[in-house]
């Protein structure tokens, strides 16, 4: 599977013993330490190419921390399968942006094999994602272009960028793309909602905190710079920040160097920043909420990312990549007919994105696998549609022709201008091996044997067409 090796993190021998038999069964090569002590010990570590960690179920807060302290310095975080009974270990709420996975014991072959998959489909998506397209705002008007073009320009430098617009215009989504592009795209992107964390928690949840540093603080916390080492830390809704943190982010920002909470030794960090806010910091700094020089300071490069409604000739590949998002996810595809995709076109969007994403996600529940018309739209999205959208989104070739995936050409006439066929023959791949998945209900052991194929085989197309089991 991807020619990679797992690591079993197991003192008990006999245990360690059964995990490495069976993966060796499932031509996995498996390497075992005792504990991480022993595994900080080699320093080959961090050089070499996991699938996933398998380890013991931590019962204890500190181990838990430890845990996903190590997982978390490693230049490309791993999977993390825990072996026990009862689901996801307590540190797994605190630690949310790693890939948890649970395996019962004693382990079975079947459960094995269906964990490793799904280790491999999320290593897959990873790597896809390091050529820099996986999180480009999709779109292909004028508006879009241009901010792509900026995205690409300011990526390879360390420049601090200023990401503005209003909720749901993929503010995050830019920003990923721009870590993706960098140099800093094998170090962690980190993202952090300052609008969601309560004043009083931020300090620690960006800087960290000592074991006794306040009431509750039970353990050491290593805090959100510290997992962006090397990397990128994103700060969005930077406009709720209290004027407290602003004055102590602006520090960091100047000095490069910050203290944990509780602690008076100063940490030195290279990390890059890019914020986001929805909010018009200019009118919040005349108002006294918002610090003039730490706006001067994150506004180096900023970027301004349009609402939907103005852009609405980008709906209809909005809408193509959506619908593909959901049926990778599980979701039976929809698809919505040209006087569907015209009445979304006259409607304002005040949501924008994250609307439209939220609507096809209803409308895939309640028409799966079947086409939309506009008459099955919820009321408030028949709105009027006037002339002039109508004649500048052509539609009605995208949404009433067949998709690449649908069509079988064998007996038709080549084109005037012939045909690419390494083109045409990829979009056959990639349509029965999303049917094929959508047979076997996503599993990709299931979807290799539907379309007689080796399953690493089947992996590296997933990963070669961005695909997700």
């Amino acid at each position: 599977m991807l020619d990679a090796t797992v690591l079993v993190i197991e003192p008990s021998d006999a245990n360690a013993q059964l995990a490495e038999t069976l993966l060796r069964f499932l031509e996995i090569e498996p390497v075992r330490v005792r504990n991480l002590a022993e595994l900080r010990a080699d320093a080959t570590v961090v050089e070499r190419e996991w699938l996933a960690v398998m380890i013991a179920r931590p019962t204890a807060e500190a181990a838990g921390v430890e845990l996903v302290d190590f997982v978390r310095s490693m230049p490309r975080p791993m999977p993390i399968i825990c072996l026990g009974n009862g689901g996801a270990p307590h540190c797994a709420a605190d630690a949310t942006d790693l890939n948890w996975l649970t395996l019962d014991q004693p382990i079975r072959q079947r459960c094995l094999s269906a964990v490793l998959e799904e280790a491999a489909a999320f290593r897959a998506g990873r790597e896809t994602g390091k050529a820099g397209h996986r999180y480009r705002p999709g779109g292909r008007s004028r508006v879009m272009a241009a901010v792509n073009r900026l995205i690409e320009q300011v990526a390879p430098f360390d420049t601090n960028v200023l990401i503005l617009g209003e909720s749901g215009t993929g503010k995050e989504m830019a920003a990923r793309h721009i870590h993706e592009l960098s140099g800093r795209k094998d170090r962690p992107f980190v993202p952090v909602n300052c609008g969601a964390i309560p004043a009083d928690l931020l300090e620690s949840e960006l800087f960290g905190h000592e074991k006794g540093a306040f009431t509750g603080a039970l353990t050491a916390r290593v805090g959100r710079f510290e997992y962006a080492e090397g990397g990128t830390l994103f700060l969005d809704e930077i406009g709720d920040m209290s004027l407290q943190m602003q004055v102590k982010l602006l520090r960091v920002l100047q000095e490069r160097s910050f203290e944990r909470v509780g602690s008076n030794r100063t940490i030195h960090c290279n990390v890059r920043i890019i914020a986001a806010t929805h909010r018009n910091l200019e009118e919040a700094i005349v108002a006294g909420r918002f610090r003039e020089d730490l706006f001067y300071r994150l506004n180096v490069f900023p970027l301004q990312m349009p609402p939907l409604r103005d852009r609405l000739d980008d709906l209809p590949v909005l809408i193509d990549n959506l619908l593909d998002a959901q049926a990778q996810g599980g979701a039976r595809r929809i698809r919505l007919d040209s006087s569907a995709v015209r009445r979304l076109a006259g409607c304002r969007w005040p949501g924008n994105v994250r609307e439209l994403s939220n609507l096809l996600e209803r409308l895939a529940i309640l028409y799966p696998g079947q086409m939309v018309g506009a008459q099955d739209l919820p009321d408030r999205y028949r709105g009027s549609v006037t002339a002039e959208v109508a004649e500048a989104i052509d539609l009605q070739s995208l949404y009433d022709a067949p998709r690449g995936d649908q069509a079988s050409s064998c007996d038709e006439d080549l084109p005037s201008g012939g045909i690419d066929l390494k083109d045409h023959l990829s979009a056959i791949e990639l349509g029965l091996i999303r049917k094929a998945l959508k047979e076997a209900d996503g599993t990709v052991a299931e979807a290799a044997r539907l379309l007689h194929m080796r399953r690493t085989t089947l992996v590296e197309k997933l990963r070669k067409y961005q695909l997700s089991a």
